[in-house]
């Protein structure tokens, strides 16, 4: 029997549309740690290596640089070749900068490591969200917001096992393991990942009172609006203090000694 893709068939069903951002919300899960679980390797490395915290915070500083900035050319990679590539090169990219910390043994190692991680973290990133809204013109809001939740929730579902390996076998090897094991499951989803046709998605949602639904902008007309730059800086330092404190929480934990005491939230 010939095997019929989506594409050949018109609109697809909203199975194969939440398919497609269950397995977005899962990578995003994947990535999640190399942002928010950092902060548990900092103590670590500062006691094995004898590095100044500042300059092994620097490393972060430059994941989140790349992690962020390259989203553009990212997305435009997106656009050409679709998301399955993308998404495949930034799991590798995800592995092979976890495994650089993993055997790193100076901060321009942890620094590589990093700058590689964050290429690949962006890759996934900003592919997810984008394929995110793609497949769902008629309910945006709602996909955008189950991708963003996944990223949230990845964190929090890695949290103890990290420190519980940590704990037990040393950072360097929950560097390896959670890289290898994170990264091999993003390639393999990527290979699942496609970008929907105009025939295959309903219609996108319209509001006679939201200019965005009358109309698509260009990223030069959108450049040029001020409403925009307001936007960008209200991201930048809501980000930049969240990042600070998610960066630095357990070195900070640590140091008012409270990073022993065992916390529980509902259950």
């Amino acid at each position: 029997m010939t095997r019929v893709e989506p594409s050949q068939v018109g609109r697809v069903g909203d199975g194969y549309r939440w398919g497609q951002l269950v397995i977005g919300v899962i990578c995003m899960v994947m990535i999640a740690n190399l942002q928010y679980g950092w902060t548990f390797f900092v103590p670590d490395i500062q006691k094995k290596f004898g590095f100044d915290r500042a300059a092994i915070q620097w490393a972060f500083t430059l994941f989140v640089l790349f992690e962020t900035w390259l989203v553009p050319v990212e997305g435009w990679f997106v656009d050409k070749y679709g998301p399955r590539v993308v998404v495949l090169f930034g799991g590798v990219l995800c592995a092979i900068g976890w495994v650089i910390n993993s055997y790193a043994t100076t901060l321009n190692m942890f620094y590589l490591g990093q700058v590689i991680a964050g290429i690949g973290a962006g890759a996934v990133y900003g592919t997810c969200v984008g394929s995110a809204l793609k497949w769902f013109p008629d309910k945006r809001g709602l996909a955008a917001g189950i991708i963003a939740a996944g990223f949230g929730a990845g964190s929090a579902l890695t949290v103890a096992p990290i420190q519980w390996m940590i704990a037990d076998h040393g950072f360097q090897a929950a560097f390896f393991n959670f890289g290898i094991g994170q990264g091999i499951i993003v390639v393999i989803l990527a290979l699942f990942l496609t970008s929907p046709k105009k025939e295959q998605l309903p219609q996108a949602t319209t509001n006679a009172n939201i200019t965005q639904t009358r109309r698509n902008y260009t990223p030069g007309e959108v450049a040029r609006q001020p409403i925009f730059w307001l936007m960008y800086f209200m991201f930048v330092i809501v980000g930049a203090g969240g990042l600070m404190i998610t960066a630095n929480l357990k070195p900070i934990a640590a140091d008012i000694g409270v990073d022993k005491v065992p916390v529980t939230i509902m259950g």
